[in-house]
């Protein structure tokens, strides 16, 4: 969607194509953070995320067992531009969909691209419905499964597990908490983010073992309780108060930094179906949402496509690289039980490259 109406107000016809028939998406909340929230604004949603989401300027760090360690405040990287915060996913995709909707996008959903052919500077597509159409682009921003990559990308390969899983549960906010809040110093860290006027989530990452069969919700709900027996604060209380009715969700971690080049012919990859992070630095988003501005500004700056599209490439790589590398570095740190001061040094120097402007 980002790419879709980065490029419509550039004048550029865009048929957009979800594989959802409903159009929905899943998950708890995220956290926004401040060069996040900088590429929302290029988009002109930021105060819709502000009046729907929660703003705030601090995060909290704990020891696990609640004692208050130190207060974190959040720079301000561009005036106006709030410091860091949170959103529910599904929120955000709504405020997103409507900015579609506001451009007379086409949307066309329960299909997606099962063939494609380039010929004469076009593409001929095959939707999975077995109608055909001929685009001058075509833009694979269908995720870290990208049915794109693996149809015109031979020499990539689908991102590798990092040895993590995420816990994640939404839950109301506890009484007073006005933060975002981390633990530290436990096996498993977890934190809080806020995402609304009464709405939080709490993520934990653990050592991810493989299982023949899912959770189911009973099992889901039981296991997080279980890893947060050790914690206090409002983690804690989330502990003691969770019910069965609040959403709880497990998945392993997984990490790609697709190799070069991003696209082959007019076909050009995009987020996660080119550089699937972890959510150590909680970046996964903005890097998605930065590289669907950049591409847009790379054509429209660009009398060729291929010159715009190797512009898009050369200045979304690095970037994208180093968000990658610092978040798996960063769970490895975790996995081997490293001092909290390794962790600090890494994130620190990310965040402080992250904040440089895209």
């Amino acid at each position: 969607m980002a790419a879709a109406i980065s490029l419509a107000e550039r004048g550029v016809a865009v048929s957009l194509i979800d594989l959802d028939p409903q159009w929905r998406v899943y998950g708890a909340g995220i956290t926004i953070t401040g060069p996040t929230l900088r590429a929302y604004r290029r988009l002109g949603l930021l105060d819709e995320i502000k009046r729907e989401g929660a703003i705030t300027s601090r995060t909290r760090l704990f020891r696990f067992d609640g004692t208050l360690l130190h207060i974190l405040e959040e720079p301000v990287i561009e005036e106006g531009l709030p410091a860091t915060g949170g959103i529910m996913r599904p929120t955000l995709h709504r405020i997103m969909q409507r900015r579609v909707e506001q451009l007379a996008l086409p949307v066309r959903l329960g299909v997606t691209v099962s063939a494609m052919e380039e010929r004469d500077d076009a593409v001929n597509v095959t939707l999975s419905n077995g109608e055909e159409a001929r685009y001058d682009l075509v833009i694979g921003a269908d995720g870290v499964s990208s049915t794109i990559r693996q149809l015109a990308f031979p020499h990539m390969q689908p991102p590798r597990p990092t040895g993590q899983g995420c816990w994640r549960i939404s839950i109301r906010k506890p009484p007073g908490l006005e933060d975002g809040e981390f633990f530290l110093g436990h096996d498993n860290p977890c934190g809080i983010t806020l995402c609304g006027a009464d709405t939080v989530y709490l993520w934990m990452l653990t050592p991810h073992e493989d299982r023949e069969n899912f959770m189911d919700d009973a099992e889901l709900f039981r296991t997080l309780k279980a890893l947060l027996a050790d914690f206090g604060g409002n983690a804690g209380w989330i502990r003691d108060t969770m019910t069965m009715n609040d959403w709880v969700n497990y998945r392993p971690l997984v990490a790609a930094l697709q190799p070069r080049p991003w696209s082959m012919g007019r076909v050009v990859l995009l987020g996660d179906a080119a550089h699937a992070t972890t959510p150590h630095l909680a970046s996964g988003a903005g890097m998605a949402v930065e590289s669907a501005i950049a591409l847009a500004e790379e054509l429209a700056s660009h009398d060729d496509v291929r010159a715009g599209l190797d512009a898009y490439e050369a200045r979304r790589f690095d970037r994208c690289r180093d968000v990658i590398e610092t978040s798996v570095a960063m769970g490895e740190l975790q996995l081997a039980h490293r001092p909290p001061d390794q962790h600090a040094n890494l994130l620190e120097g990310a965040l402080c490259r992250l904040n440089q402007p895209f």
